[in-house]
C-alpha cells in the first residue's frame, strides 16, 4: 500500500525552471531516503538527487547549482526545484523511495525543455 505519485512536470523553454513533487502514502519506517531520477529516451536511468530523512542530500554533477532537493518528513514529501534549463535535462522523472532494504517508484512525469 505504500504508493508514491509525482506532479509538477511539464513544458518549459531553456534557462526557465519546474518545480516537481512526489506525495508518499502509507506507513514507512521514519529512516529513508528519497530522491529523483531522470531516463531520457535510448539512454539510461540516472540518479538526479538524493536526500535522507536526516537531510543529508547528494546530487548528479550535471545538475549541481541548478536543481535542490528538499523533503517534508511529517509530510513524507519530497521535492525538487529545477532552474536554468537545459534541453539536456528532458526526461521522465521519477520519486525514488528505499527504506527497509526496500525500493518504491512512482510513476514518473515528464519533463520537457525546448530551445
Amino acid at each position: 500500500q505504500v504508493q508514491l505519485v509525482e506532479s509538477g512536470g511539464g513544458l518549459v523553454q531553456a534557462g526557465g525552471s519546474l518545480r516537481l513533487s512526489c506525495a508518499v502514502s502509507g506507513s514507512i519506517f521514519s529512516l529513508n531516503t528519497m530522491g529523483w531520477y531522470r531516463q531520457a529516451p535510448g539512454k539510461q536511468r540516472e540518479l538526479v538527487a538524493t536526500i535522507s530523512s536526516g537531510g543529508s542530500t547528494n546530487y548528479a554533477d550535471s545538475v549541481k547549482g541548478r536543481f535542490t532537493i528538499s523533503r517534508d518528513n511529517a509530510k513524507n514529501t519530497v521535492s525538487l526545484q529545477m532552474n536554468s534549463l537545459k534541453p539536456e535535462d528532458t526526461a521522465v522523472y521519477s520519486c525514488n523511495l528505499r527504506v527497509m532494504g526496500l525500493v518504491y517508484w512512482g510513476q514518473g512525469t515528464q519533463v520537457t525543455v525546448s530551445s
